[in-house]
């Protein structure tokens, strides 16, 4: 089965590792910091990180993303790039300035126009480092993207956020964090993808990269509105407490597909724009990856929603025990969010640029609808508007992407059959290790009673049968990236194993 090239492998490699390495550097500065801070503080600061990823969306306009796009890059490309990346990043940054007041005051939180001013920096930063980081991604140098991202978390939020938060310094200490960080990131970027800086205003490739600038600047908007009505709303609804709380819980669920996403996505773009004349392969690849989500993701995640009450306790204290609900009801959503962030690469790769854009500008309408009759009940009913919504996105993007592969829909229901499989599992599991733990106070012996007895059940399920369970594609990726796992195989199931063998030799 055709599948991802050798360089491609590797990149996702290195992205993987970098990835396991940020999200632990991530979850333990973001513990430290919610012990420390509080709900509120981070309530504030959620308002200012609102702002900042619009503006952030409004300034990159695409002139970057256009490097991605082409079959090959020249001088003038960059320089184009570069020069309006820079002009419409400043235009953000004053932007959010002046308008500081106005969006503080709609958010009923005075301490919030002082973060958004501060954090209207980071709206230049991100969009002077853009063409460079692109140019990586190009290249499929994600050990490099990894190295960058990793290093400037940890000089952004360990070197400088945290020690601030111990001496506090409140809002001020995540803001400090989010701007060195984004700093740091500039300077690695540009010292490692030198790219030409003088001034193009205007070339012959001007109307193409604008062309996609568009596309990717309506897209963006409307994902903005998506992704981030939810808080939108219940910071103006609610209080600043509430917006924390929820959050966190967000912020959670969305970190290891974040990461995930950031790791897979450019890497599935970029590979994908060298087969936009190989429809069949970037099929089958497409395939490929959405299998193992179904299959892996599904039950991973089950098995977090499950325990998230006892996750919040462990972590972040009782002043966040609210999230845990929350938590759990987002965690069960976001196999949507990683099959939606794979499929929008099949319609940019397929010259289906726009569809993202139109097919999800009804789901702004129903969202929105959505979130402002419930969200007013509360944290639960927000988070459950939330999932859906995802959901929703998944199924209408994922549908669009099978149809320009020429696809059936109806190839996925095996591989989701599965995963529901391996989630019902995980499900018992998780309902007895509660159960024998009822009884105890901490939420150590439950934690660990549900992950011992989940991992013993699904593993006794796996090793009697592997291929049965997983499916080729699933059993096809983790050989790519753990070959190791084909002498397991082969002793659980020798004809299957054997003949997986030979095809991959």
């Amino acid at each position: 089965m055709p599948s991802l090239g050798r360089h491609g492998v590797t990149a996702i490699r290195w992205s993987a590792v970098s990835t396991v390495a940020r999200f632990t550097l991530q979850l333990g500065a973001q513990v430290l910091l919610a012990r420390t801070l509080g709900p509120e503080v981070f309530g504030v600061f959620a308002i200012g990180l609102l702002v900042l990823t619009f503006a952030s969306f409004v300034s990159g306009f695409g002139f970057s993303w256009s490097l991605l796009q082409r079959t090959t890059v020249v001088d003038s490309d960059i320089r184009f790039a570069w020069t309006w990346q820079l002009l419409v990043g400043l235009l953000a940054s004053v932007g959010v300035y002046l308008l500081a007041p106005l969006l503080a005051a709609y958010f009923r939180e005075p301490r919030a126009e002082q973060v958004i001013e501060w954090l209207s920096l980071a709206c230049l930063l991100t969009a002077a480092t853009a063409p460079a980081n692109s140019l990586l991604q190009r290249d499929l140098n994600f050990r490099a993207i990894g190295l960058i991202q990793l290093g400037s978390y940890a000089v952004g939020y360990l070197a400088v956020g945290v020690p601030m938060a111990l001496q506090g310094r409140a809002e001020a200490s995540l803001v400090a964090a989010w701007l060195v960080q984004a700093g740091v990131c500039l300077v690695a970027s540009y010292a490692l993808k030198r790219h030409a800086i003088w001034p193009l205003f205007w070339y012959s490739g001007a109307p193409a990269a604008l062309s996609t600038g568009r596309a990717v600047f309506a897209t963006n908007v409307v994902n903005w509105t998506l992704n981030n009505m939810d808080r939108v709303l219940i910071g103006r609804l609610l209080n600043t407490q509430a917006l924390g709380l929820y959050n966190l819980a967000y912020n959670l669920a969305t970190l290891p597909n974040t990461l995930l996403l950031g790791a897979l996505q450019p890497a599935f773009m970029a590979a994908g724009a060298k087969l936009q004349t190989q429809q069949q392969r970037l099929g089958r690849i497409y395939v490929q990856m959405l299998a193992t989500v179904l299959v892996l993701g599904l039950p991973a995640f089950m098995f977090l929603g499950l325990v998230s009450a006892d996750l919040v306790r462990i972590l972040y204290g009782p002043a966040w025990a609210e999230s845990g609900w929350v938590l759990g009801i987002l965690f069960m959503s976001m196999p949507a969010y990683v099959i939606w962030g794979l499929s929008t690469p099949v319609l940019w790769n397929t010259g289906r640029k726009h569809q993202e854009f139109i097919l999800q500008l009804p789901l702004v309408a129903v969202g929105a609808l959505g979130f402002y009759m419930l969200a007013g009940q509360g944290l639960r009913m927000a988070a459950s508007v939330a999932a859906g919504l995802l959901v929703l996105r998944a199924v209408v993007i994922a549908l669009a992407a099978l149809r320009a592969l020429q696809l059936r829909p109806g190839a996925l229901l095996p591989h989701a059959g599965r995963g529901l499989l391996l989630s019902s599992l995980c499900a018992a599991a998780v309902w007895l290790g509660h159960s024998a733990t009822s009884g105890l106070s901490s939420a150590w012996w439950s934690l660990l009673a549900s992950g011992l007895l989940t991992l013993a059940t699904v593993a006794s399920a796996l090793a009697c049968w592997p291929v049965r369970l997983l499916g080729e594609p699933t059993i096809d990726m983790l050989l790519r990236f753990l070959p190791r796992l084909a002498n397991m195989l082969h002793r659980c199931a020798p004809p299957r194993a054997d003949t997986l063998g030979e095809q991959r030799g």
